[in-house]
């Protein structure tokens, strides 16, 4: 039992519309755990010194599952305080942390951005697990980091089993080269964005097929990005989404290929 929020408070930037990226893949790719919940609980952990963000979250997933509630934590009573007047019919807000203060009560999703980025790497994978404790059965935690307007971002996706994914989501008016987006990878991986390492590999690799798309860039960001997935994909990256999403500027690779650890560096293996 826990006497206190769990967590440490942090420097609570956020903005309207920052976390565009992350809110649309939820309602996109997880409104169905919503829709089928019996209790579709959200929470959004950390939401910062102003709730715009929460508030955003919860109007994009009502639009796809109309019986979602929402609840915003954050671990600064003086926080907590200035939203409660945002408060309304199935959106609220209260102190907690990590510990996710919600008796009788386990969500269908929880997304935590940009708020273990200012932890020390050390203390991830403690707050990752008792996230997990308190999902719901099916349920998924989403960690990550983003850009101060959102136009970069990447979060890793989550469930009662441990981390599933990883996401990296770019608007393609930012983007010269895929690992442009490796300054906003979530704490767990970006100190290991360097040679030998998993998560620099698919990056190394993603960048070599985007170079290879060179041909199409006539046509657009857009279509050298759709190529440069789809090269990866037939390499053997396992990317567990569909032009459908990296049209989008959007790509989820599976946890097992970016995972912390020693990579196989033969230079004739592509794929992981």
């Amino acid at each position: 039992m826990h006497s206190r929020p769990v967590g440490t408070i942090t420097r609570g930037t956020t903005g309207h519309n920052r976390l565009r990226r992350v809110d649309r893949w939820l309602a996109a790719t997880h409104g169905h755990r919503l829709r089928a919940a019996s209790d579709p609980l959200v929470v959004d952990l950390g939401y910062g010194a102003h709730p715009a963000t929460a508030v955003e979250l919860f109007a994009r997933l009502r639009n796809v599952a109309p019986r979602t509630e929402l609840v915003g934590l954050e671990i600064d009573p003086a926080r907590v305080h200035r939203a409660l007047p945002l408060r309304r019919d199935g959106l609220d807000f209260k102190l907690g942390g990590f510990e996710l203060p919600l008796p009788g009560r386990r969500p269908v999703v929880v997304r935590a951005f940009n708020v273990l980025r200012q932890y020390p790497v050390e203390e991830v994978p403690a707050h990752w697990e008792l996230l997990r404790s308190r999902l719901s059965p099916g349920g998924i935690a989403v960690d990550g980091t983003c850009d101060e307007l959102g136009r970069r971002a990447a979060w890793i996706t989550l469930d009662g089993h441990g981390p599933q994914s990883l996401t990296l989501s770019v608007k393609f008016a930012t983007l010269d080269r895929p690992s442009d987006v490796a300054e906003r990878l979530p704490k767990a991986l970006i100190h290991r964005n360097v040679p030998g390492e998993h998560v620099h590999r698919f990056l190394q690799a993603f960048d070599r097929a985007w170079a290879e798309a060179a041909s199409v860039a006539p046509f657009g960001r857009r279509q050298r990005f759709l190529r440069a997935c789809t090269a990866m994909q037939q390499s053997g990256w396992p990317l567990l989404d569909s032009p459908s999403r990296w049209r989008l500027g959007e790509v989820t690779v599976a946890w097992s290929a970016v995972a912390p650890g020693s990579a196989d560096r033969r230079p004739d293996h592509q794929g992981p």
